[in-house]
Protein backbone atom coordinates (compact mmCIF):
# COMPACT_ATOMS: atom_id res chain seq x y z
CA UNK A 1 0.00 0.00 0.00
CA UNK A 2 1.19 3.49 -0.79
CA UNK A 3 2.34 5.92 1.85
CA UNK A 4 -0.70 8.08 1.03
CA UNK A 5 -2.97 5.35 2.35
CA UNK A 6 -1.22 5.20 5.70
CA UNK A 7 -1.20 9.01 5.88
CA UNK A 8 -4.98 9.03 5.46
CA UNK A 9 -5.39 6.33 8.11
CA UNK A 10 -3.06 8.16 10.50
CA UNK A 11 -4.97 11.42 9.99
CA UNK A 12 -8.32 9.75 10.72
CA UNK A 13 -7.04 7.96 13.82
CA UNK A 14 -5.36 11.10 15.15
CA UNK A 15 -8.52 13.20 14.73
CA UNK A 16 -10.73 10.52 16.27
CA UNK A 17 -8.44 10.03 19.27
CA UNK A 18 -8.25 13.79 19.80
CA UNK A 19 -12.00 14.39 19.54
CA UNK A 20 -13.12 11.35 21.49
CA UNK A 21 -11.69 12.72 24.74
CA UNK A 22 -13.83 15.87 25.13
CA UNK A 23 -16.86 14.18 23.54
CA UNK A 24 -16.49 11.13 25.78
CA UNK A 25 -16.21 13.33 28.86
CA UNK A 26 -19.36 15.15 27.77
CA UNK A 27 -21.18 11.84 27.20
CA UNK A 28 -20.28 10.74 30.71
CA UNK A 29 -21.71 13.97 32.14
CA UNK A 30 -24.90 13.52 30.12
CA UNK A 31 -25.37 9.96 31.36
CA UNK A 32 -24.84 10.87 35.01
CA UNK A 33 -26.52 14.30 35.17
CA UNK A 34 -29.25 14.68 37.78
CA UNK A 35 -30.99 17.72 36.29
CA UNK A 36 -33.44 17.54 33.35
CA UNK A 37 -33.53 20.20 30.66
CA UNK A 38 -36.79 22.10 30.20
CA UNK A 39 -37.40 20.63 26.74
CA UNK A 40 -36.80 17.17 28.17
CA UNK A 41 -39.35 17.70 30.94
CA UNK A 42 -41.85 18.82 28.33
CA UNK A 43 -41.26 15.62 26.35
CA UNK A 44 -41.67 13.51 29.50
CA UNK A 45 -44.99 15.20 30.30
CA UNK A 46 -46.24 14.67 26.75
CA UNK A 47 -45.39 10.96 26.98
CA UNK A 48 -46.62 10.48 30.53
CA UNK A 49 -43.18 9.48 31.80
CA UNK A 50 -41.85 10.00 35.31
CA UNK A 51 -38.18 10.80 34.66
CA UNK A 52 -37.20 10.30 38.29
CA UNK A 53 -38.52 6.73 38.51
CA UNK A 54 -35.89 4.08 37.88
CA UNK A 55 -36.48 0.67 36.27
CA UNK A 56 -35.45 -2.93 36.82
CA UNK A 57 -33.85 -4.58 33.80
CA UNK A 58 -37.11 -6.27 32.82
CA UNK A 59 -38.99 -2.96 32.69
CA UNK A 60 -36.05 -1.29 30.97
CA UNK A 61 -36.08 -4.00 28.29
CA UNK A 62 -39.87 -3.79 27.96
CA UNK A 63 -39.69 -0.03 27.40
CA UNK A 64 -36.91 -0.45 24.82
CA UNK A 65 -38.78 -3.11 22.88
CA UNK A 66 -42.08 -1.22 23.02
CA UNK A 67 -40.49 1.95 21.71
CA UNK A 68 -38.82 0.04 18.88
CA UNK A 69 -42.04 -1.74 17.96
CA UNK A 70 -43.84 1.59 17.66
CA UNK A 71 -40.96 2.82 15.50
CA UNK A 72 -41.36 -0.09 13.09
CA UNK A 73 -45.12 0.44 12.79
CA UNK A 74 -44.80 4.22 12.36
CA UNK A 75 -42.13 4.01 9.68
CA UNK A 76 -44.04 1.24 7.88
CA UNK A 77 -47.09 3.52 7.71
CA UNK A 78 -45.03 6.43 6.34
CA UNK A 79 -43.50 4.26 3.63
CA UNK A 80 -46.80 2.71 2.60
CA UNK A 81 -48.63 6.07 2.52
CA UNK A 82 -45.85 8.06 0.87
CA UNK A 83 -47.99 8.98 -2.16
CA UNK A 84 -50.30 10.97 0.12
CA UNK A 85 -47.51 12.92 1.82
CA UNK A 86 -46.01 16.25 0.72
CA UNK A 87 -42.74 16.26 -1.22
CA UNK A 88 -43.27 12.71 -2.47
CA UNK A 89 -41.71 13.67 -5.84
CA UNK A 90 -44.18 11.46 -7.68
CA UNK A 91 -43.17 8.28 -5.85
CA UNK A 92 -45.85 5.83 -4.77
CA UNK A 93 -45.94 3.91 -1.52
CA UNK A 94 -43.59 0.97 -1.07
CA UNK A 95 -44.96 -2.55 -1.58
CA UNK A 96 -45.76 -4.25 1.74
CA UNK A 97 -42.78 -6.66 1.90
CA UNK A 98 -40.29 -3.94 0.97
CA UNK A 99 -41.89 -1.45 3.39
CA UNK A 100 -41.69 -4.03 6.19
CA UNK A 101 -38.04 -4.75 5.43
CA UNK A 102 -37.17 -1.04 5.28
CA UNK A 103 -39.08 -0.16 8.46
CA UNK A 104 -37.31 -2.93 10.36
CA UNK A 105 -33.99 -2.02 8.78
CA UNK A 106 -33.92 1.61 9.88
CA UNK A 107 -35.52 0.99 13.27
CA UNK A 108 -32.85 -1.60 14.10
CA UNK A 109 -30.08 0.81 13.00
CA UNK A 110 -29.25 -1.48 10.08
CA UNK A 111 -30.29 0.61 7.06
CA UNK A 112 -30.15 -2.29 4.64
CA UNK A 113 -31.71 -0.89 1.45
CA UNK A 114 -33.44 -3.17 -1.03
CA UNK A 115 -34.31 -0.16 -3.20
CA UNK A 116 -32.56 2.68 -5.06
CA UNK A 117 -32.96 5.72 -2.84
CA UNK A 118 -33.52 8.49 -5.39
CA UNK A 119 -36.05 6.41 -7.36
CA UNK A 120 -38.11 5.34 -4.35
CA UNK A 121 -38.34 7.94 -1.59
CA UNK A 122 -39.52 11.54 -1.48
CA UNK A 123 -37.94 14.14 0.73
CA UNK A 124 -40.55 13.97 3.53
CA UNK A 125 -40.46 10.17 3.80
CA UNK A 126 -36.68 10.42 4.02
CA UNK A 127 -36.49 13.24 6.55
CA UNK A 128 -39.47 12.38 8.75
CA UNK A 129 -39.50 8.61 8.34
CA UNK A 130 -35.91 7.45 7.99
CA UNK A 131 -34.47 10.53 9.68
CA UNK A 132 -36.47 10.04 12.85
CA UNK A 133 -35.34 6.44 13.13
CA UNK A 134 -31.72 7.40 12.47
CA UNK A 135 -31.81 9.41 15.69
CA UNK A 136 -34.03 6.99 17.60
CA UNK A 137 -32.18 3.78 16.75
CA UNK A 138 -28.82 5.27 17.76
CA UNK A 139 -30.33 6.56 21.00
CA UNK A 140 -31.66 3.07 21.76
CA UNK A 141 -28.17 1.62 21.33
CA UNK A 142 -26.65 4.26 23.58
CA UNK A 143 -29.31 3.58 26.22
CA UNK A 144 -28.53 -0.15 26.28
CA UNK A 145 -24.83 0.63 26.64
CA UNK A 146 -25.47 3.05 29.52
CA UNK A 147 -27.56 0.42 31.30
CA UNK A 148 -24.70 -2.10 31.16
CA UNK A 149 -22.24 0.46 32.53
CA UNK A 150 -24.61 1.13 35.44
CA UNK A 151 -24.81 -2.60 36.08
CA UNK A 152 -21.02 -2.67 36.43
CA UNK A 153 -20.89 0.42 38.65
CA UNK A 154 -23.85 -0.08 40.97
CA UNK A 155 -24.12 -2.66 43.74
CA UNK A 156 -26.89 -4.29 45.78
CA UNK A 157 -29.66 -2.84 43.64
CA UNK A 158 -32.02 -3.97 40.89
CA UNK A 159 -32.35 -0.49 39.32
CA UNK A 160 -30.64 0.37 36.00
CA UNK A 161 -31.92 3.88 35.44
CA UNK A 162 -34.78 5.02 33.23
CA UNK A 163 -34.86 4.02 29.56
CA UNK A 164 -36.91 7.07 28.55
CA UNK A 165 -34.47 9.46 30.18
CA UNK A 166 -31.49 7.74 28.55
CA UNK A 167 -33.27 7.81 25.19
CA UNK A 168 -34.27 11.47 25.31
CA UNK A 169 -30.92 12.68 26.62
CA UNK A 170 -29.03 10.76 23.95
CA UNK A 171 -31.13 12.35 21.22
CA UNK A 172 -31.49 15.89 22.61
CA UNK A 173 -28.11 16.46 24.21
CA UNK A 174 -25.84 14.36 21.98
CA UNK A 175 -27.18 13.35 18.57
CA UNK A 176 -29.05 16.52 17.60
CA UNK A 177 -26.20 18.97 18.37
CA UNK A 178 -23.58 16.75 16.75
CA UNK A 179 -25.71 16.22 13.65
CA UNK A 180 -26.40 19.96 13.30
CA UNK A 181 -22.73 20.93 13.56
CA UNK A 182 -21.65 18.13 11.20
CA UNK A 183 -24.29 19.09 8.65
CA UNK A 184 -23.05 22.69 8.59
CA UNK A 185 -19.48 21.50 8.06
CA UNK A 186 -20.54 19.26 5.19
CA UNK A 187 -22.58 22.04 3.57
CA UNK A 188 -19.58 24.37 3.71
CA UNK A 189 -17.48 21.66 2.02
CA UNK A 190 -19.93 21.22 -0.83
CA UNK A 191 -22.49 18.60 0.21
CA UNK A 192 -25.91 19.43 -1.25
CA UNK A 193 -28.75 20.66 1.01
CA UNK A 194 -32.08 21.66 -0.56
CA UNK A 195 -35.60 20.40 -1.25
CA UNK A 196 -35.24 20.36 -5.02
CA UNK A 197 -37.43 17.99 -6.95
CA UNK A 198 -34.83 17.67 -9.66
CA UNK A 199 -33.31 19.91 -12.33
CA UNK A 200 -33.17 18.94 -16.00
CA UNK A 201 -29.96 19.56 -17.91
CA UNK A 202 -28.83 18.79 -21.48
CA UNK A 203 -26.21 16.07 -21.81
CA UNK A 204 -23.18 16.08 -24.09
CA UNK A 205 -24.91 13.55 -26.35
CA UNK A 206 -27.86 15.86 -26.89
CA UNK A 207 -30.26 14.18 -24.44
CA UNK A 208 -31.80 15.35 -21.18
CA UNK A 209 -30.94 14.31 -17.63
CA UNK A 210 -32.80 15.12 -14.42
CA UNK A 211 -30.54 15.63 -11.39
CA UNK A 212 -32.24 15.24 -8.03
CA UNK A 213 -31.34 17.32 -5.00
CA UNK A 214 -32.51 16.87 -1.44
CA UNK A 215 -31.70 17.36 2.25
CA UNK A 216 -28.43 15.51 1.70
CA UNK A 217 -26.09 17.18 4.22
CA UNK A 218 -28.57 16.92 7.10
CA UNK A 219 -29.14 13.24 6.31
CA UNK A 220 -25.47 12.49 5.69
CA UNK A 221 -24.44 13.81 9.09
CA UNK A 222 -26.85 11.71 11.14
CA UNK A 223 -26.50 8.61 8.95
CA UNK A 224 -22.76 8.62 9.68
CA UNK A 225 -22.92 9.62 13.34
CA UNK A 226 -25.70 7.21 14.23
CA UNK A 227 -24.42 4.17 12.34
CA UNK A 228 -27.40 4.12 9.99
CA UNK A 229 -25.45 4.30 6.73
CA UNK A 230 -28.34 4.41 4.26
CA UNK A 231 -27.90 6.63 1.23
CA UNK A 232 -30.26 9.17 -0.32
CA UNK A 233 -28.77 8.08 -3.62
CA UNK A 234 -28.23 4.53 -4.79
CA UNK A 235 -24.49 5.22 -5.04
CA UNK A 236 -24.49 6.12 -1.32
CA UNK A 237 -21.34 7.98 -0.27
CA UNK A 238 -19.78 7.48 -3.69
CA UNK A 239 -22.26 10.04 -5.05
CA UNK A 240 -20.66 13.49 -5.41
CA UNK A 241 -23.68 15.16 -3.79
CA UNK A 242 -23.10 13.08 -0.64
CA UNK A 243 -19.30 13.01 -0.69
CA UNK A 244 -17.82 15.55 -3.10
CA UNK A 245 -14.10 15.66 -2.23
CA UNK A 246 -11.26 13.72 -0.63
CA UNK A 247 -11.57 16.00 2.42
CA UNK A 248 -15.26 15.21 2.92
CA UNK A 249 -14.37 11.55 2.51
CA UNK A 250 -11.97 11.75 5.47
CA UNK A 251 -14.44 13.77 7.54
CA UNK A 252 -17.18 11.22 6.90
CA UNK A 253 -14.87 8.43 8.05
CA UNK A 254 -14.20 10.39 11.23
CA UNK A 255 -17.95 10.84 11.81
CA UNK A 256 -18.52 7.08 11.56
CA UNK A 257 -15.91 6.37 14.21
CA UNK A 258 -16.53 9.31 16.53
CA UNK A 259 -19.49 8.31 18.71
CA UNK A 260 -18.46 4.68 19.28
CA UNK A 261 -14.96 5.69 20.40
CA UNK A 262 -16.28 8.56 22.53
CA UNK A 263 -18.65 6.19 24.27
CA UNK A 264 -15.70 3.97 25.19
CA UNK A 265 -14.13 7.06 26.80
CA UNK A 266 -17.41 7.74 28.63
CA UNK A 267 -17.33 4.18 29.96
CA UNK A 268 -13.90 4.77 31.49
CA UNK A 269 -15.10 7.95 33.17
CA UNK A 270 -18.31 6.38 34.47
CA UNK A 271 -16.57 3.38 36.06
CA UNK A 272 -14.07 5.73 37.71
CA UNK A 273 -10.98 4.48 35.89
CA UNK A 274 -10.09 6.02 32.55
CA UNK A 275 -7.53 3.27 31.98
CA UNK A 276 -10.42 0.86 31.44
CA UNK A 277 -11.58 2.98 28.53
CA UNK A 278 -8.10 3.19 27.04
CA UNK A 279 -7.78 -0.61 27.24
CA UNK A 280 -10.99 -1.22 25.28
CA UNK A 281 -10.05 1.52 22.82
CA UNK A 282 -6.74 -0.25 22.26
CA UNK A 283 -8.59 -3.49 21.44
CA UNK A 284 -10.79 -1.66 18.93
CA UNK A 285 -7.77 0.15 17.48
CA UNK A 286 -5.72 -3.02 16.97
CA UNK A 287 -8.64 -4.74 15.22
CA UNK A 288 -9.33 -1.67 13.05
CA UNK A 289 -5.71 -1.19 11.96
CA UNK A 290 -5.33 -4.90 11.26
CA UNK A 291 -8.48 -4.98 9.12
CA UNK A 292 -7.37 -1.90 7.19
CA UNK A 293 -3.89 -3.31 6.57
CA UNK A 294 -5.27 -6.58 5.17
CA UNK A 295 -7.95 -4.87 3.05
CA UNK A 296 -5.61 -2.23 1.65
CA UNK A 297 -2.94 -4.83 0.88
CA UNK A 298 -5.49 -7.03 -0.89
CA UNK A 299 -6.56 -4.09 -3.03
CA UNK A 300 -3.09 -2.78 -3.87
CA UNK A 301 -0.89 -5.86 -4.26
CA UNK A 302 -0.97 -6.83 -7.97
CA UNK A 303 -2.32 -10.37 -8.37
CA UNK A 304 -3.96 -10.57 -11.82
CA UNK A 305 -3.13 -9.19 -15.27
CA UNK A 306 -5.18 -5.99 -15.19
CA UNK A 307 -4.46 -5.04 -11.53
CA UNK A 308 -0.78 -5.71 -12.17
CA UNK A 309 -0.87 -3.40 -15.20
CA UNK A 310 -2.48 -0.50 -13.32
CA UNK A 311 -0.84 -1.16 -9.97
CA UNK A 312 -3.94 -1.95 -7.93
CA UNK A 313 -7.42 -3.49 -8.04
CA UNK A 314 -9.29 -0.33 -9.00
CA UNK A 315 -12.55 -1.92 -10.19
CA UNK A 316 -15.44 -0.61 -8.12
CA UNK A 317 -13.35 1.91 -6.19
CA UNK A 318 -13.96 5.64 -6.33
CA UNK A 319 -11.28 7.31 -8.45
CA UNK A 320 -11.66 10.62 -6.56
CA UNK A 321 -10.50 8.96 -3.35
CA UNK A 322 -8.15 6.29 -4.66
CA UNK A 323 -7.90 2.66 -3.64
CA UNK A 324 -6.61 3.52 -0.16
CA UNK A 325 -9.44 6.00 0.44
CA UNK A 326 -12.02 3.43 -0.64
CA UNK A 327 -10.45 0.69 1.52
CA UNK A 328 -10.25 2.96 4.56
CA UNK A 329 -13.88 4.01 4.16
CA UNK A 330 -14.95 0.37 3.76
CA UNK A 331 -13.16 -0.78 6.91
CA UNK A 332 -14.57 2.17 8.88
CA UNK A 333 -18.09 1.44 7.63
CA UNK A 334 -17.95 -2.27 8.43
CA UNK A 335 -16.04 -1.83 11.68
CA UNK A 336 -18.35 0.88 13.01
CA UNK A 337 -21.70 -0.78 12.17
CA UNK A 338 -22.45 2.11 9.81
CA UNK A 339 -22.73 0.33 6.47
CA UNK A 340 -22.19 3.38 4.27
CA UNK A 341 -20.18 2.86 1.09
CA UNK A 342 -18.05 5.10 -1.12
CA UNK A 343 -17.26 2.23 -3.50
CA UNK A 344 -18.63 -1.12 -4.64
CA UNK A 345 -17.70 -3.72 -2.03
CA UNK A 346 -18.84 -6.46 -4.40
CA UNK A 347 -16.02 -5.44 -6.76
CA UNK A 348 -13.30 -5.64 -4.12
CA UNK A 349 -10.87 -8.52 -4.46
CA UNK A 350 -11.93 -11.78 -2.85
CA UNK A 351 -9.62 -11.20 0.12
CA UNK A 352 -10.47 -7.50 0.39
CA UNK A 353 -14.22 -8.12 0.32
CA UNK A 354 -13.80 -11.11 2.61
CA UNK A 355 -11.96 -8.91 5.11
CA UNK A 356 -14.85 -6.43 5.15
CA UNK A 357 -17.24 -9.31 5.84
CA UNK A 358 -14.93 -10.67 8.55
CA UNK A 359 -14.82 -7.24 10.18
CA UNK A 360 -18.59 -7.35 10.58
CA UNK A 361 -18.37 -10.94 11.82
CA UNK A 362 -16.14 -9.77 14.66
CA UNK A 363 -19.34 -8.38 16.14
CA UNK A 364 -18.59 -4.86 14.96
CA UNK A 365 -16.37 -4.04 17.90
CA UNK A 366 -13.72 -2.12 15.99
CA UNK A 367 -15.15 0.15 17.38
CA UNK A 368 -18.75 -0.89 16.59
CA UNK A 369 -21.95 1.11 16.66
CA UNK A 370 -23.22 3.84 18.97
CA UNK A 371 -23.65 2.01 22.28
CA UNK A 372 -23.67 -1.43 20.68
CA UNK A 373 -19.92 -1.30 20.06
CA UNK A 374 -19.22 -0.72 23.74
CA UNK A 375 -21.50 -3.43 25.07
CA UNK A 376 -20.14 -5.80 22.41
CA UNK A 377 -16.60 -5.11 23.60
CA UNK A 378 -17.64 -5.53 27.23
CA UNK A 379 -19.35 -8.86 26.57
CA UNK A 380 -16.23 -10.16 24.83
CA UNK A 381 -14.08 -8.76 27.64
CA UNK A 382 -16.18 -10.69 30.17
CA UNK A 383 -15.71 -13.83 28.11
CA UNK A 384 -11.95 -13.24 28.01
CA UNK A 385 -11.88 -12.68 31.77
CA UNK A 386 -13.77 -15.93 32.29
CA UNK A 387 -11.27 -17.83 30.15
CA UNK A 388 -8.41 -16.16 32.00
CA UNK A 389 -9.95 -17.23 35.31
CA UNK A 390 -10.12 -20.82 34.13
CA UNK A 391 -6.43 -20.74 33.25
CA UNK A 392 -5.38 -19.72 36.76
CA UNK A 393 -8.06 -21.70 38.58
CA UNK A 394 -9.97 -18.89 40.30
CA UNK A 395 -13.36 -17.23 40.05
CA UNK A 396 -13.14 -14.62 37.30
CA UNK A 397 -13.84 -10.99 38.16
CA UNK A 398 -14.37 -7.84 36.14
CA UNK A 399 -14.34 -4.40 37.75
CA UNK A 400 -14.65 -6.17 41.12
CA UNK A 401 -17.82 -7.99 40.02
CA UNK A 402 -17.80 -11.79 40.09
CA UNK A 403 -18.52 -13.56 36.79
CA UNK A 404 -20.51 -16.57 37.96
CA UNK A 405 -22.71 -19.17 36.25
CA UNK A 406 -25.64 -16.83 35.49
CA UNK A 407 -23.40 -14.12 34.07
CA UNK A 408 -21.41 -16.44 31.82
CA UNK A 409 -24.60 -18.07 30.52
CA UNK A 410 -25.89 -14.67 29.45
CA UNK A 411 -22.55 -13.81 27.87
CA UNK A 412 -22.56 -17.15 26.03
CA UNK A 413 -26.08 -16.57 24.71
CA UNK A 414 -24.99 -13.13 23.51
CA UNK A 415 -21.89 -14.48 21.77
CA UNK A 416 -23.69 -17.40 20.10
CA UNK A 417 -26.86 -15.62 18.92
CA UNK A 418 -25.33 -13.70 16.04
CA UNK A 419 -23.35 -16.60 14.50
CA UNK A 420 -26.41 -18.85 14.74
CA UNK A 421 -28.60 -16.34 12.91
CA UNK A 422 -25.98 -15.74 10.20
CA UNK A 423 -25.22 -19.40 9.56
CA UNK A 424 -28.84 -20.61 9.65
CA UNK A 425 -30.00 -17.72 7.45
CA UNK A 426 -27.22 -18.32 4.93
CA UNK A 427 -27.90 -22.06 4.87
CA UNK A 428 -31.62 -21.57 4.25
CA UNK A 429 -30.99 -19.02 1.52
CA UNK A 430 -28.59 -21.36 -0.26
CA UNK A 431 -30.88 -24.38 0.17
CA UNK A 432 -34.17 -22.83 -0.96
CA UNK A 433 -34.90 -21.82 -4.56
CA UNK A 434 -36.47 -18.57 -3.32
CA UNK A 435 -33.21 -17.71 -1.56
CA UNK A 436 -30.95 -18.61 -4.48
CA UNK A 437 -33.06 -16.43 -6.78
CA UNK A 438 -31.35 -13.34 -5.37
CA UNK A 439 -27.80 -14.51 -6.12
CA UNK A 440 -26.19 -12.54 -8.94
CA UNK A 441 -23.05 -14.62 -9.37
CA UNK A 442 -22.45 -18.39 -9.35
CA UNK A 443 -19.95 -20.38 -7.32
CA UNK A 444 -17.96 -19.17 -4.34
CA UNK A 445 -18.73 -15.51 -4.93
CA UNK A 446 -22.46 -16.24 -4.86
CA UNK A 447 -22.04 -17.82 -1.42
CA UNK A 448 -20.07 -14.75 -0.32
CA UNK A 449 -22.91 -12.49 -1.48
CA UNK A 450 -25.50 -14.39 0.55
CA UNK A 451 -23.26 -14.72 3.61
CA UNK A 452 -22.44 -11.00 3.48
CA UNK A 453 -26.16 -10.12 3.30
CA UNK A 454 -27.04 -12.13 6.41
CA UNK A 455 -23.89 -11.04 8.24
CA UNK A 456 -24.59 -7.38 7.52
CA UNK A 457 -28.28 -7.64 8.43
CA UNK A 458 -27.76 -9.60 11.64
CA UNK A 459 -25.06 -7.23 12.90
CA UNK A 460 -27.03 -4.04 12.12
CA UNK A 461 -24.54 -2.96 9.47
CA UNK A 462 -26.49 -2.54 6.24
CA UNK A 463 -23.71 -2.63 3.66
CA UNK A 464 -23.96 -5.22 0.89
CA UNK A 465 -22.34 -7.02 -1.99
CA UNK A 466 -24.30 -5.44 -4.83
CA UNK A 467 -24.62 -8.70 -6.79
CA UNK A 468 -27.16 -10.01 -4.28
CA UNK A 469 -30.78 -8.94 -4.92
CA UNK A 470 -32.62 -8.75 -1.63
CA UNK A 471 -35.83 -7.23 -3.02
CA UNK A 472 -37.73 -10.51 -3.25
CA UNK A 473 -40.44 -11.74 -0.90
CA UNK A 474 -37.95 -14.19 0.62
CA UNK A 475 -35.17 -11.62 0.88
CA UNK A 476 -37.34 -8.90 2.41
CA UNK A 477 -38.87 -11.17 5.05
CA UNK A 478 -35.82 -13.31 5.88
CA UNK A 479 -33.47 -10.35 6.24
CA UNK A 480 -36.03 -8.45 8.34
CA UNK A 481 -36.32 -11.41 10.71
CA UNK A 482 -32.56 -11.64 11.29
CA UNK A 483 -32.37 -7.86 11.70
CA UNK A 484 -34.93 -7.99 14.51
CA UNK A 485 -33.41 -11.03 16.20
CA UNK A 486 -29.83 -9.83 15.71
CA UNK A 487 -30.58 -6.43 17.23
CA UNK A 488 -32.91 -7.15 20.14
CA UNK A 489 -31.99 -10.62 21.42
CA UNK A 490 -28.42 -9.47 22.24
CA UNK A 491 -29.85 -6.33 23.85
CA UNK A 492 -32.06 -8.44 26.10
CA UNK A 493 -29.06 -10.51 27.18
CA UNK A 494 -27.07 -7.32 27.81
CA UNK A 495 -29.81 -5.85 30.00
CA UNK A 496 -30.30 -9.12 31.88
CA UNK A 497 -26.56 -9.22 32.55
CA UNK A 498 -26.62 -5.59 33.70
CA UNK A 499 -29.39 -6.43 36.16
CA UNK A 500 -27.47 -9.42 37.48
CA UNK A 501 -24.25 -7.44 37.95
CA UNK A 502 -26.03 -4.51 39.62
CA UNK A 503 -27.36 -6.85 42.29
CA UNK A 504 -23.87 -7.94 43.34
CA UNK A 505 -21.66 -6.41 45.99
CA UNK A 506 -18.31 -5.20 44.67
CA UNK A 507 -15.43 -7.39 45.73
CA UNK A 508 -11.90 -6.59 46.81
CA UNK A 509 -8.92 -6.47 44.47
CA UNK A 510 -6.30 -9.08 45.40
CA UNK A 511 -2.99 -10.25 43.96
CA UNK A 512 -4.88 -12.89 41.98
CA UNK A 513 -7.20 -10.39 40.29
CA UNK A 514 -6.57 -10.00 36.57
CA UNK A 515 -5.88 -6.29 35.84
CA UNK A 516 -8.27 -5.18 33.10
CA UNK A 517 -6.36 -2.11 32.03
CA UNK A 518 -2.96 -3.52 31.09
CA UNK A 519 -1.49 -4.81 27.79
CA UNK A 520 -2.02 -8.44 28.87
CA UNK A 521 -5.76 -7.85 29.09
CA UNK A 522 -5.80 -6.00 25.76
CA UNK A 523 -4.04 -8.93 24.12
CA UNK A 524 -6.34 -11.48 25.78
CA UNK A 525 -9.50 -9.72 24.57
CA UNK A 526 -8.10 -9.15 21.06
CA UNK A 527 -7.10 -12.79 20.66
CA UNK A 528 -10.45 -13.94 22.04
CA UNK A 529 -12.34 -11.83 19.49
CA UNK A 530 -10.30 -13.17 16.57
CA UNK A 531 -10.32 -16.80 17.72
CA UNK A 532 -14.04 -16.99 18.42
CA UNK A 533 -14.84 -15.32 15.11
CA UNK A 534 -12.60 -17.80 13.30
CA UNK A 535 -14.20 -20.76 15.05
CA UNK A 536 -17.70 -19.51 14.20
CA UNK A 537 -17.18 -18.56 10.57
CA UNK A 538 -14.13 -20.43 9.26
CA UNK A 539 -16.21 -22.66 6.97
CA UNK A 540 -18.16 -19.78 5.45
CA UNK A 541 -15.00 -17.77 4.83
CA UNK A 542 -13.19 -20.83 3.45
CA UNK A 543 -15.99 -21.78 1.04
CA UNK A 544 -16.61 -18.16 0.02
CA UNK A 545 -13.80 -15.55 -0.17
CA UNK A 546 -10.87 -17.94 0.33
CA UNK A 547 -12.13 -20.45 -2.24
CA UNK A 548 -12.68 -17.62 -4.70
CA UNK A 549 -9.15 -16.35 -4.10
CA UNK A 550 -7.72 -19.77 -4.93
CA UNK A 551 -9.61 -20.08 -8.21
Amino acid sequence: MSAAGWVQAAFVLAVVVALHVPLGNYLARVCTAEQHWRVERWLYRCCGVDPDAEQRWTFYARSLLSFSAVGVLGLYAVLRLQAYLPLHLGHTGMPAPLAFNTAVSFTTNTSWQNYPGEATLGHLALAVGLGTQAFASAAVGLAAGVALIRGLVRQRTDQLGNFWVDLVRSAVRVLLPLAAVSAVVLIVLGVVQNLSGGQTYPTMSGGQQSILGGPVASWESIKLLSGDGGGIFNANSAHPFENPTALTNLIEIVLMLLLPTAFIRAYGRMVGDRRQGWALLAVAGVLFVGAFAVTAAAQTVPHNTVPAAVGAAVEGTETRFGVAGSALFGVAATGSADGAANSSYDSFTSIGGGMLMATIMLGEVSPGGAGSGLYGLLMLALLAVFLGGLLVGRTPEFLRKSIQAREIKLVSLYVLTTPALILVGTALAMALPAGRAGIGNPGAHGLSEVAYAFTSSTNSNGSAFGGFTGNTDFGNVALAIVMLAGRYLPMIFVLALAGSLAGQRRGVVTNGTLPTHKPLFVGLVTVSVVVFTALDFVLVLALGPLAEALQ
